[in-house]
C-alpha cells in the first residue's frame, strides 16, 4: 500500500470515528382519497406515488421506509397497485417498511398500511373498514317532476348498470353485489397474507366480524391485531434506530401548472383569490370535492 493510500485510509477511519454514519429512514406521506380527485388536484394513484416510492427506496444508508398514512380509502385498484409497488421495492432493496396511521387508515387506506411489515397508530386513529362500498343517487322522480325524459340507447342488454335516472333494477343490484364480493375477497386475502397470525379473531364472530366493514380506534385495532402498537413516527423510529436517526421526507414534485396556479392564486389574497375560486368552481372540481368530503364524513371525520 502506498503512503498516500495509507494516509487516506487513516483519515477515513478517523472520520468514521468522529462522525459515525447515522441510519437514514425515508418518510413518505400517503394522504387523501385513493384514486383521481380532480382536474388540478390528484388523489393517491400509482402514477403519482410511484416516483416518490422509487426515490424513497434509493436513498443511501437506508435503514427503513416509513409510510405516514391518512386516508379514508377510495379505489381498490389503485390501493392494490400502490401496495404491490411498495412490497416489490421493499423485497428488492431488502428494507423494512413501517406504517404510521394519523387520523385514519380505513378501507383502501388500511390496504396501503398492510403493505408495511409493521403498523402503528395513535390510540384515537381510525383503522379497519375492511369492506367494499358503492354509493350513488336516484333522480328518476326529480326529472319526472320537471317533465324531463331520459333517453338511453345501447347495443348490449347489460351495458347500463344502476342508471341514476331510472328506478333501481334488482338484476343490476345482483350484478353489483357479485362484483363487490370479488373485490372484498381480494381485500381480505391481502389482510390475511400480510397480517397472518397477528390477527386476533373474536370467538363469537371470527373473520366475519373482522371483515364486516366495521372500523375501530387504534386501541381496539391493536387488540384485534390490525396494528402492532400505539406510537407515532418520530418516537418509534428513534426508539428503534437510535436518537441520531435521520428522517428524510420524500414528497411528490409539483408540476409546472400546479406550482404556477398556486402562486397566482396566492397573489390575489390569502383566501386563494380569483384564480383559486375559478379553479374550484369547475363542475369536475366541485363534484370531486363533494365526493372526497363524503369519504371522510362516513368515518365521522
Amino acid at each position: 500500500m502506498s503512503v498516500l493510500s495509507r494516509m487516506l485510509s487513516l483519515v477515513g477511519t478517523r472520520c468514521r470515528r468522529l462522525w459515525p454514519r447515522r441510519p437514514v429512514v425515508s418518510v413518505v406521506r400517503l394522504a387523501g382519497v385513493i384514486g383521481m380527485a380532480g382536474p388540478l388536484r390528484s388523489g393517491l394513484t400509482l402514477h403519482h406515488v410511484a416516483p416518490v416510492l422509487e426515490r424513497a427506496f434509493q436513498i443511501s444508508r437506508l435503514a427503513a421506509v416509513a409510510l405516514v398514512i391518512n386516508s379514508p380509502g377510495g379505489s381498490p385498484v389503485q390501493s392494490a397497485l400502490i401496495a404491490r409497488r411498495i412490497r416489490a421495492l421493499a423485497d428488492e432493496k431488502k428494507v423494512p417498511v413501517l406504517a404510521f396511521v394519523e387520523d385514519v387508515a380505513a378501507s383502501g387506506g388500511y390496504w396501503l398500511a398492510c403493505a408495511a411489515d409493521e403498523i402503528y397508530a395513535d390510540e384515537n386513529s381510525i383503522v379497519g373498514s375492511i369492506g367494499v362500498i358503492s354509493a350513488g343517487f336516484g333522480f328518476q322522480d326529480l326529472i319526472a317532476r320537471h317533465g324531463i325524459e331520459r333517453r338511453v340507447h345501447t347495443a348490449g342488454e347489460r351495458k347500463v348498470l344502476l342508471d341514476p335516472f331510472q328506478p333501481e333494477d334488482p338484476g343490476d343490484l345482483e350484478r353489483l353485489k357479485a362484483i363487490q364480493v370479488e373485490i372484498h375477497e381480494s381485500f381480505k386475502e391481502m389482510v390475511r397474507s400480510r397480517r397472518g397470525s397477528r390477527l386476533k379473531l373474536e370467538p363469537d364472530g371470527g373473520e366475519r366480524a373482522l371483515f364486516s366493514g366495521e372500523f375501530w380506534t387504534g386501541r381496539r385495532g391493536l387488540a384485534l391485531g390490525l396494528v402492532d402498537g400505539i406510537d407515532d413516527v418520530y418516537s418509534r423510529l428513534r426508539a428503534r434506530f437510535g436518537a441520531k436517526v435521520r428522517l428524510r421526507p420524500v414528497s411528490e414534485s409539483q408540476g409546472w401548472l400546479v406550482r404556477h396556479v398556486g402562486r397566482a392564486a396566492a397573489g390575489f389574497g390569502g383566501d386563494g383569490g380569483e384564480v383559486g375560486v375559478r379553479a374550484a368552481a369547475t363542475a369536475g372540481g366541485i363534484l370531486a370535492a363533494v365526493e372526497e368530503r363524503l369519504w371522510w364524513a362516513r368515518l365521522g371525520l
